[in-house]
C-alpha cells in the first residue's frame, strides 16, 4: 500500500535533510577532526605563554554557547526541559566541565598527542560502565578489542621503557596522564547520562544547556579562585595567538559539526573523527616541536585502529 501525502512517515521522509555524498561527508568530518586537533595544540601554545586554564575553557565554552544559542533560536527549538530531567542536564554539564578541565590540564603537561590518545580510550570505560549499570555485557570480541586498545596505549605511553628505567618522566607527566584518564572517565559518564537519561531532548538544546553549565561554572570558579592563576591572561604574543586560535578552531569545528550533522550520516561516518589524535601528532610536531618515538607512534595507530573497529561494530 503506497503512503499518502498525509502519512506521518512520508512527511518525515520528505522533510528529512538530504545526506551528503559519502566522500563529502567524510571530508567534512576529517576537517572537523583536524580543527579539534589544532584546537588542542593551540591550547598547549597558549598555556606555555601564561594563559590560565579557566580562562581558556571559559573562552572556548563562550564561543560554543553562542553558536548553539543561534542554532536553537533559528531552528525554533523549545528550550523547556521536563522537570525530572533538569538534574540530569546539570549532571551532564558538570561532567563536561570536569572533562574540559582535565583534558586541558593533561594537554598542558604531556605531549598533546599522548593526552588525546589516553583520553580517547573512553569507549572502553563507557562499555564497562554500561555493563556495571545493568546494560549488556561486552562480547568476547569486544573485550578482545578493548585489550588491543589498552596494549596500544601501553606502547603509546612507552610504559615498558618507563618502568624499565629506559625512559625518564617527571611527576608532572604522570599527573598529566592521570588527568587524561580522568577526562576519559567523566566523558564516559556524560555519554551514559546522554544515552540513558537525556535521549529525548533535542541535541542542540541539550548541548546548549551543557555549554551554559560549563560557562557559568568557569565564571564561578574564576571568582572563587578555585584554580590559582586560572584566569590569567597571556603574557606574550604567542599566548594571545594561541587563545584566539583555540576559540576560532573550536568554534568553527563546533559550528560545522552541529549545522551539518543531520546530513553527515554519523552512524556510518563517525569513525572518521578518530583521526583527531593522528592529526594532533602531526600538528604537535610541526607547531610545538613535540616528537614521540616510533614505538609510541605504533601504539597510537593501534589505539586509533582499535577504537575505529569498536565504533564500527557498535554502529553496525
Amino acid at each position: 500500500m503506497s503512503s499518502s501525502p498525509t502519512d506521518p512517515a512520508a512527511v518525515r521522509a520528505l522533510n528529512a535533510p538530504q545526506l551528503f555524498p559519502r566522500h563529502i561527508a567524510v571530508a567534512i568530518l576529517a576537517a572537523v577532526a583536524c580543527f579539534f586537533a589544532a584546537n588542542h595544540v593551540a591550547a598547549r601554545l597558549t598555556f606555555e605563554n601564561g594563559t590560565g586554564l579557566l580562562l581558556a575553557v571559559l573562552c572556548r565554552s563562550a564561543v560554543a554557547l553562542s553558536i548553539l544559542i543561534a542554532i536553537v533560536y533559528f531552528k525554533r527549538h523549545s528550550i523547556r526541559l521536563p522537570r525530572g530531567l533538569v538534574r540530569w542536564q546539570l549532571v551532564l554539564g558538570l561532567m563536561i566541565t570536569i572533562q574540559s578541565l582535565c583534558l586541558y590540564s593533561a594537554v598542558a603537561r604531556v605531549p598533546v598527542a599522548l593526552a588525546l590518545l589516553t583520553a580517547n580510550t573512553f569507549p572502553i570505560i563507557l562499555a564497562l560502565l554500561t555493563w556495571g549499570l545493568g546494560g549488556p555485557r561486552p562480547t568476547l570480541r569486544a573485550a578482545g578489542l578493548m585489550l588491543f586498545i589498552l596494549l596500544g596505549l601501553v606502547l603509546a605511553l612507552d610504559l615498558p621503557g618507563i618502568l624499565g628505567g629506559g625512559a625518564e618522566v617527571t611527576s608532572s607527566w604522570w599527573l598529566g596522564i592521570g588527568f587524561a584518564l580522568m577526562a576519559a572517565t567523566v566523558l564516559s559518564v556524560a555519554f551514559w547520562v546522554t544515552d540513558h537519561k537525556l535521549a529525548g531532548i533535542s541535541g542542540p538544546v541539550r548541548s546548549m544547556f551543557t555549554m551554559l553549565v560549563v560557562f557559568v561554572s568557569m565564571i564561578i570558579a574564576g571568582i572563587g579562585d578555585v584554580v590559582p592563576g586560572g584566569m590569567g591572561l597571556p603574557n606574550a604574543a604567542p599566548g594571545w595567538m594561541g587563545l584566539m586560535a583555540l576559540m576560532l578552531l573550536y568554534g568553527g569545528a563546533f559550528a560545522v559539526l552541529f549545522i551539518n550533522v543531520p546530513r553527515l550520516d554519523m552512524a556510518r561516518n563517525a569513525p572518521v573523527m578518530n583521526m583527531e589524535p593522528i592529526a594532533t601528532l602531526l600538528f604537535g610536531w610541526v607547531i610545538l616541536g613535540q616528537m614521540i618515538s616510533p614505538i609510541q607512534m605504533l601504539g597510537g595507530l593501534v589505539v586509533v585502529s582499535g577504537i575505529v573497529i569498536l565504533t564500527l561494530r557498535k554502529g553496525a
